[in-house]
């Protein structure tokens, strides 16, 4: 039965207030943290939800972070999610984004590195600088940047990080916490890590369950995705994250994404 509009505008001024009752309530990350520490990815995604509702945005990066996608969508068919374009990706990386896009029928929004900071830097230093110089400069043009853009207007985003995927740097990645790498003086950044306490092999176990779709690289050895000329795969016993910037000392093997993790360390 339609309502009639005076009703209906009472409903929608009534949802709106008890969303405003919702964000205005004291928000403490550290006790939420503790409390969330042992939950499920779920419980940590319906604790996003409760408080940001659509505001929250899920970071996808082509990999196995699909599972963070799946869970999302099923909590909030409205979700919405980002994917980083380097302009580096495996093909494959680029055909699965798309695929996880049909899957689901969502949209994906494509976030691009800004083509006046990058024009200059690949002609000054050619496209493998990062072989000589390190990934700092070049991570900082195609994904650092990019991500500041998205995020400056952004209230809440849920990643995939999880602690096992780098005992250096993601040890103690906790459930939630304020983003120290992007939040501002005038806005607080907040960042769900759901999938933080899960295993590889637990997301793999999930991924076959439900028959999700998933990265075709990962089938030739891959198992930590990120730019083409800066991963490869690994082998039996090795890290995952032996198979990125593999020139480089294992303690600095984040592209500043998660900075955090790096500062809280220091």
């Amino acid at each position: 039965m339609l309502l009639p509009l005076p009703s209906l505008r009472a409903l929608k001024r009534h949802l709106w207030i008890q969303g405003s009752r919702l964000m205005s309530q004291p928000f403490d990350v550290a006790e939420l943290a503790t409390t969330y520490a042992n939950k499920s990815a779920q419980d940590i995604l319906k604790l996003a939800f409760e408080h940001f509702g659509d505001e929250l945005w899920i970071s996808f990066s082509g990999a196995e972070d699909v599972v963070l996608v799946d869970m999302a969508w099923k909590l909030n068919k409205n979700v919405k999610v980002f994917s980083l374009d380097t302009g580096r990706l495996h093909p494959e990386t680029y055909r699965f984004i798309e695929q996880v896009r049909d899957h689901y029928k969502i949209e994906i929004e494509i976030i691009s590195p800004d083509q006046s900071k990058l024009e200059p830097f690949v002609k000054q230093k050619g496209l493998f600088s990062f072989y000589r110089d390190g990934h700092g400069e070049c991570c900082g043009i195609r994904k650092i940047e990019p991500l500041r853009r998205k995020l400056s207007d952004v209230k809440a985003w849920a990643t995939g990080q999880r602690r096992d995927q780098s005992p250096g740097t993601r040890s103690a990645v906790a459930a939630l916490e304020i983003d120290t790498a992007f939040s501002t003086a005038e806005r607080t950044l907040y960042k769900f890590n759901p999938l933080a306490q899960m295993s590889s092999e637990e997301i793999w176990g999930y991924i076959r369950m439900l028959e999700l779709p998933y990265n075709s690289l990962h089938e030739r050895g891959f198992i930590s995705i990120g730019c083409e000329p800066c991963t490869r795969p690994v082998l039996p016993n090795q890290h995952e994250r032996e198979g990125r910037w593999w020139w480089e000392e294992a303690t600095q093997k984040e592209c500043g994404l998660h900075a955090g993790n790096l500062i809280a360390r220091d």
